[in-house]
């Protein structure tokens, strides 16, 4: 691999645009090489005797000896023919310590030397942009390793105060329990409870000096020393590739040009804070050495293994069942469509029996694989554009599925759902009874049965941690706005807005298991009045959790643009209620209400996405109408997402509008086909909408969590 692409591969993403942009002064030593190449090789003299040479060299110093007195050091460099010289340059403003480096470029009178003068003020910016950023973000973990210090003094206090009066008297000398005086217990919203307690109590709490806060504040502390130990260990890395990167550009410039440039910049590389400063290397060693002592027990093993996790490997039976799964799901495809054809099931009189009460059933499955399907396409080319999605959802490191794990959970979901539909085709009605075997209709129950305890296994199976992640940010969405609102939440909410036939599929299995439908192969679901009525309310349920979830960013952050997209999904769920009134009721007025609303909600819905959400249509942007930043190196696939968004917006919009109906299609497979084209444009959606938060975290230099920390100190009191 060349270094280029392996210097942009162990970038930080959210740091991209502090490293050196060593692909820009490439481009520039290319120029050079091609003017070199062009130019005409000078004529050839004759060379003059040594004799000759000494005398010339003689006569040459004499006749500049006035000029060149007390310029010894330059003569000397004459001598040893260097070619530029590194200087440091302070302005009044700055502080000593800010001080920029400057290269002054002795053959910039030569033919052709114009690109080189432009190479090397290139390279100055470059280095004083990555040692100014280098040293802002030192400043920063010192800082925070203050902070980390008073923590560690209040906890080992705290751990004092809390243990038998034999230990306090042999610690006391070590630690002041002063501190534990002026210091409060910083509550936290983990739960609608605790949320509850915040709201009256305030965001604080008196130390009660029990086990329960000490094992909250280590979990935390611990937490918090990982994520430091991960930003001291990245930080490290930044500082090691960009020296390694001014190496590389250097030796590349010496071999275009011929020259003997880069030992004089890489002396000074080797003399500059970015090479001098040990402060890092200082804190990664102590924050080791206490991590190991205080949450390790002093095992040096587990502790490094705790700051340290192993990177996560792509294991190989993991391909191998995947393409395993996707072959026995063509196959069954393929038996599906055998069967029906053979039988000619389209033209037998339970068609439409079937495709009213049981093809529903199993469209669920296919609703959930269609979702994941477009989740792992998201996936792999978020990690192919180097979209730091893993940071952005919160995922514990080295825990998170890839794309090839949801490809594997999505095919084998489908290769149950095909076989159980191909088992339903194959079972005939009881020809004594009339009516169907209860084993064959509760074939789709016992699958929706399977898939429900494998998410909600409490053993160490199936990727839990990921599914515990689900279930959390799901039971955040239900109690909205009791929990604060973070990406996965909303993220998780807007998924569900897009699953509405699937919620009213859920609402259907109750009605035709609960009500005993399933033994009749009928449906009576909708002559009853509840029935409606809840089918009105499932409907709106995702648009509602997420309209609480944008009012309580709203009080929270006090940032009113919440509230403006809280509006948004208020317009939706009038839209949603009006067309089913419409399609429960009909009339003429009920019919233009139903439009309008739907519209309305439709337009608002298409500027949200394409404006807020993907932050496109920019006017003065320096990509006309799309944004001054871009992750795909092809523009024209924004504006064929765009377009894409609106034909599939309107897609939503006809189904409100009711122009579901069609000779050659059954009203189920219409709503399927609806429903399904929503889910890819959630997912081309969800594309997007994480490359917009990538781009906004890589504008603020934002890698890494906010760990919140256990202990507040009162105003003005610093334990030191």
């Amino acid at each position: 691999m060349k270094f280029g692409k392996e210097f942009t591969s162990q970038m930080v993403p959210e740091w991209e645009e502090a490293y050196m942009n060593y692909n820009f002064l490439k481009t520039i030593l290319k120029d050079i090489l091609n003017f070199r190449r062009r130019r005409p090789k000078p004529t050839s003299s004759p060379n003059p005797s040594p004799r000759t040479r000494k005398l010339l060299k003689r006569h040459f110093y004499k006749a500049f000896s006035g000029l060149t007195n007390g310029f010894g050091s330059y003569n000397e460099r004459n001598n040893k023919d260097e070619v530029i010289l590194v200087s440091e340059i302070q302005q009044d403003e700055q502080p000593p310590e800010n001080r920029n480096y400057e290269t002054m470029f002795f053959r910039s009178s030569e033919e052709g030397a114009e690109n080189e003068v432009v190479f090397f003020r290139r390279l100055d910016d470059e280095f004083n942009k990555v040692v100014g950023f280098y040293r802002s973000k030192v400043e920063e973990v010192v800082m925070e390793a203050e902070e980390l210090n008073t923590q560690m003094d209040a906890l080992f206090a705290l751990k004092v105060k809390i243990s038998d009066p034999q230990v306090q008297r042999n610690h006391t000398k070590m630690v002041s329990l002063e501190i534990l005086n002026h210091v409060k217990m910083n509550v936290t919203s983990e739960s609608a409870m605790s949320t509850l307690k915040t709201i009256f109590d305030g965001t604080k709490a008196d130390l009660s000096f029990n086990n329960e806060e000490l094992k909250s504040a280590q979990t935390k502390l611990k937490q918090a020393f990982v994520e430091f130990h991960r930003k001291l260990r990245l930080l490290k890395s930044y500082c090691y590739l960009n020296q390694l990167a001014f190496a590389k550009i250097m030796k590349k410039y010496d071999k275009v040009t011929s020259r003997n440039a880069s030992k004089a910049y890489l002396e000074m590389i080797k003399n500059s804070y970015l090479s001098q400063s040990d402060e890092v290397v200082k804190l990664i060693e102590r924050v080791e050495s206490a991590f190991i002592t205080h949450f390790a027990n002093a095992n040096r093993r587990q502790g490094m293994s705790d700051l340290r996790p192993k990177a996560k490997r792509d294991k190989h039976r993991i391909t191998f069942l995947v393409g395993c799964f996707v072959g026995c799901s063509i196959a069954l495809v393929v038996a599906v469509i055998l069967t029906i054809h053979a039988r000619d099931l389209l033209r037998s009189p339970g068609r439409n029996q079937y495709m009213t009460n049981i093809f529903p059933l199993y469209s669920l499955f296919v609703y959930i694989v269609l979702h994941l399907l477009m989740y792992a396409a998201n996936m792999y080319f978020w990690k192919r554009y180097r979209v730091n999605y893993a940071y952005i959802f919160g995922f514990k490191p080295n825990t998170e599925l890839g794309y090839k794990e949801i490809l594997l959970l999505s095919s084998g979901l489908l290769v149950l759902t095909f076989a159980a539909v191909l088992s339903n085709l194959e079972m005939e009605m009881d020809e004594r009874t009339q009516s169907y075997a209860t084993l064959t209709e509760l074939v789709p129950l016992g699958l929706v049965t399977v898939v429900l305890l494998i998410t909600i296994c409490p053993f160490n199976i199936m990727y839990r941690s990921s599914r515990f992640f689900l279930i959390v940010s799901l039971w955040h969405c239900v109690c909205a706005p009791l929990y604060k609102v973070t990406f996965p939440d909303f993220f998780l909410g807007d998924q569900l807005t897009s699953q509405v036939q699937l919620l009213r599929t859920v609402e259907f299995y109750i009605c035709y298991y609960g009500w005993g439908d399933f033994k009749r192969r009928s449906n009576t679901c909708n002559q009853s009045n509840i029935y409606e009525m809840f089918f009105i309310f499932i409907a709106v349920i995702p648009y509602w959790f997420r309209f609480l979830q944008c009012m309580r960013q709203v009080f929270e952050q006090k940032d009113y643009g919440h509230g403006m997209n809280g509006l948004k999904y208020l317009s939706t769920i009038v839209a949603v209620v009006t067309r089913t009134i419409y399609v429960q009721r009909r009339g003429t007025a009920m019919r233009v209400i139903a439009a309008s609303s739907s519209g309305v909600a439709t337009i608002y819905n298409t500027y949200w996405d394409m404006v807020k959400d993907w932050g496109l249509l920019r006017k003065d942007s320096n990509n006309p109408w799309l944004r001054d930043k871009l992750i795909l190196p092809n523009k024209s696939i924004y504006c064929v997402a765009m377009v894409m968004n609106v034909i599939l917006r309107l897609a939503w919009m006809q189904t409100v509008l009711d122009f579901h109906e069609a000779p050659w299609l059954h009203r189920s497979t219409m709503l399927f086909v609806v429903a399904s084209l929503e889910i890819i444009r959630r997912g081309l959606w969800n594309f997007f909408r994480v490359e917009n938060e990538h781009l906004n975290n890589v504008g603020k230099f934002r890698a890494f969590k906010s760990v919140p920390l256990p202990f507040s100190y009162e105003d003005g009191y610093k334990e030191l």
